[in-house]
């Protein structure tokens, strides 16, 4: 049995990169709202923690921290922003785009596996994680722009004199709360799924008691 939940759990977190791939080169990813866009990747990054924990999190986190950085130089799509900041300087661009994510993925594993200690509602544990995911997200990415570009021209003019938590906050705005709405109901929703196939850790445990007893 562990064996088997192990290829499953393997085999999850290749669907979910794959996933991540075609959302990030097709229209399914994005949606594009001024200059920032809002990113449903974060789901897949969500599931892969939920599925494999910190490990698996942090290897679609990647995925979707390349992918990202890639838009810069017009590679599966443009982002505007990120093209701007690739021209400003492209080690610290590469830095903003990744990292945020790859630490998501990794926090999110930890943060599934908290949850499940606290809560025996695996529904609640994975939109909690889902919930995250976006919320993280928003705010590894807007604290290394404000931390690495914030000095710049070009993030001088965005900002327009406001307070940096006051920009972070009309900035992000719409963008974030789609994000965490979407990724929360639909982790949730996939996690609970998995749980009943006995795809994730502990699930099989359960279903074993049950027989025995």
């Amino acid at each position: 049995m562990n064996k088997q939940l192990k290829t499953s759990q393997i085999t999850m977190l290749g669907l979910m990169i794959a996933v991540l791939l075609l959302m990030a080169y097709t229209p399914l990813g994005y949606l594009n709202i001024g200059p920032l866009a809002i990113s449903f990747n974060v789901i897949p990054v969500a599931i892969s923690a939920i599925t494999l924990g910190p490990v698996g999190g942090a290897i679609a986190g990647a995925v979707f921290g390349i992918t990202s950085f890639l838009q810069c130089i017009g590679v599966g799509g443009t982002s505007a922003m990120g093209a701007m900041l690739f021209s400003i300087n492209p080690v610290l661009a590469f830095i903003q785009r990744f990292i945020p994510r790859l630490l998501d993925g990794l926090l999110l594993g930890y943060i599934f596996q908290g949850m499940r200690k606290k809560s025996k509602n695996i529904y609640l544990s994975c939109a909690v994680t889902g919930f995250f995911s976006a919320f993280l997200n928003t705010l590894f990415f807007m604290t290394l722009l404000v931390v690495l570009f914030g000095n710049t021209e070009y993030m001088q003019g965005l900002m327009g004199g406001k307070n940096v938590i006051v920009f972070i906050c009309t900035f992000v705005g719409v963008n974030a709360v789609c994000e965490m709405f979407s990724a929360t109901i639909v982790s949730g929703a996939v996690g609970a799924a998995l749980y009943k196939a006995r795809l994730l850790p502990g699930a099989e445990k359960k279903n074993t008691a049950k027989a025995g007893a």
